[in-house]
């Protein structure tokens, strides 16, 4: 479908078509939705006055669907994340966070809530993270474990811990969570050494990218059948959907998600929040 006439490319942006709603015409209607503060009420007019070149039969050589407009993602995201409960003790740790260097690994509100979700619906008792930073995450889990559970944190970064820690203590938890400063990687074998394979209900995986596969092995050890591996990140701000993309860091997560998508030990879902987050449940 080609638009002909002086109309400006650039109101293309904010389309949202009906589809074929009108059976007399071979296209149907399009509609124009608002977007920020504009209605495009010209695109609507110039195609309801009839100047859109018919093609030789209907529905061929349609194009691409155009871009959503970049205002009303960010509006979207905006309300998403208006609609997070998100208890003031995460609130005060995810602002000091902010302005702390590195703040972008941070999960956003709604991941946090998704996990304590899925907490709740498990009735998870013994949690593992690997990757804490400031502990956003850990402390949306540990708020909703049973007084009795437990959350093995493993972090290598001394001062991020030391945050973590902090608002562990403010939110009442820290008699939930076992830190483990050092590699991951060691503290998982420790795990295992000392029988801790089966024994676990929910892993979050928010590490080092180029190592998920190592960590995911050790993972699958340690959690129950039934149990979850959460890893994040999987999306890598969008660059695995672009072929040109090609370093080594984005082609290790898009490797490691095509590892996931064939593994049969697991159930597999990638869900789109946050930066992507890949749900694995061990058979």
């Amino acid at each position: 479908m080609a638009i002909v006439g002086t109309a400006n490319a650039c109101l293309w942006r904010g389309i949202v078509l009906s589809g074929l709603r009108n059976p007399g015409t071979p296209f149907g209607r399009v509609q124009v939705a608002k977007c920020g503060q504009q209605r495009f009420h010209k695109l609507q007019c110039f195609a309801e006055q009839g100047h859109i070149e018919q093609p030789k039969s209907a529905r061929a050589n349609l194009p691409a669907p155009p871009k959503a407009n970049e205002l009303c993602d960010s509006r979207v995201i905006q309300y998403v994340q208006a609609q997070v409960r998100e208890p003031e003790i995460l609130r005060n740790l995810r602002e000091e966070t902010n302005k702390m260097h590195g703040s972008g690994m941070q999960v956003t509100p709604d991941q946090g809530q998704f996990l304590a979700m899925l907490v709740q619906l498990m009735g998870a008792e013994r949690c593992i993270e690997v990757g804490v930073f400031t502990g956003y995450s850990s402390l949306a889990v540990a708020l909703v474990l049973p007084d009795s559970g437990c959350l093995v944190a493993c972090d290598r970064s001394e001062a991020s811990l030391a945050v973590a820690q902090k608002y562990f203590k403010l939110g009442g938890v820290s008699h939930k969570v076992s830190v483990r400063l050092g590699m991951a990687i060691d503290t998982l074998n420790e795990l295992l050494e000392h029988g801790g394979a089966g024994r676990y209900d929910l892993a979050f995986l928010d590490a080092d990218k180029m190592m998920y596969p190592q960590y995911y092995e050790l993972l699958l050890q340690l959690v129950r059948p039934g149990g979850l591996i959460v890893v994040d990140n999987v999306l890598w701000h969008g660059t695995v959907a672009d072929p040109l993309v090609v370093d080594k860091r984005t082609q290790s997560i898009r490797d490691f998600n095509d590892f996931l998508l064939r593994d049969s030990r697991i159930d597999y879902n990638l869900v789109s929040i946050g930066d992507g987050m890949s749900l694995c449940r061990k058979r």
